[in-house]
């Protein structure tokens, strides 16, 4: 049997479905690494961070960190956390 695929329902590397890291948004202005990462993996919520600001360490499948510096640019590469 034949099994096919889509980009939603295949495993990651994070053992999550979907797109699991954007290492191509790194420089990008953050709303808008937010706004790609939540079209290209529906399942997660991407959440615009600025560096050095606390978060919880549980992880989620359904959470992106966008981490950005002062000006709004993503600083890190974006990965399901």
């Amino acid at each position: 049997m034949l099994h096919v695929l889509n980009a939603q329902s295949r495993m990651s590397s994070s053992g999550c479905k979907g797109k699991d890291s954007w290492p191509e948004l790194v420089g990008a202005k953050g709303e808008a690494a937010a706004t790609t990462i939540e079209k290209e993996n529906p399942l997660v919520n991407a959440i615009v961070i600025l560096e050095g600001t606390a978060t919880t360490r549980d992880f989620r499948c359904d959470r992106v960190w966008v981490w950005v510096n002062h000006k709004g640019v993503v600083t890190r590469t974006p990965i399901i956390t």
